[in-house]
């Protein structure tokens, strides 16, 4: 298996298209039917199991859920004109004391659809000139468009269905970090 890139050794190049923006509504709309489609079937032993103390499969998925009102935030600073976008907690403590394992599946998965809807009315609501502003992000150190910030927010979701696919398909591998 090949390993999945470090989360924050990542380099990403902006500025995107603007005319990306419905493309990547739509792949962002994906994400929880993906997911369900990787989880569906799999044994709950499977499931959350922690190899090496890194996160379960399970937990990943908690992850995504966690993360979304960060996303919804940055929404909110491109609507509100700030200068740089909200910044995300680098400790992941939201997903580390959540307890996602502990929690049935489908109700991560039913709350992360139902929050990704949420976020995905918002954007259908924005202007096309809001598109086109720029924020800087607070880790990359670079400025972002809202075209951008959801291509990033994308290769997210993509970076923990990867880790996903990998524990839940390949349970003898060893994922090379949980971000």
């Amino acid at each position: 298996m090949r390993q999945t890139p470090t989360w924050f050794e990542r380099k990403f190049a902006f500025p995107l298209p603007v005319e990306q923006y419905p493309n990547l509504c739509a792949r962002l709309r994906g994400t929880p039917a993906r997911i369900e489609d990787v989880f569906r079937g799999c044994p709950r032993e499977i499931l959350v199991r922690k190899p090496h103390e890194k996160w379960s499969a399970q937990e990943h998925a908690g992850h995504l859920l966690d993360i979304e009102p960060l996303w919804m935030a940055r929404v909110s600073d491109f609507q509100e004109g700030a200068t740089e976008l909200t910044a995300a907690d680098l400790t992941n403590r939201k997903t580390h004391e959540a307890n996602h394992n502990a929690r049935p599946l489908e109700q991560i998965l039913a709350e992360f659809r139902k929050a990704r809807g949420k976020l995905l009315d918002r954007l259908e609501q924005i202007d096309a000139p809001l598109a086109g502003g720029s924020l800087l992000h607070p880790r990359l150190k670079t400025p972002m468009r809202l075209v951008d910030h959801l291509h990033f927010a994308a290769e997210h979701d993509d970076h923990h269905l990867a880790h996903i696919w990998a524990l839940v398909h390949n349970p003898a591998s060893t994922p090379n970090e949980h971000l």
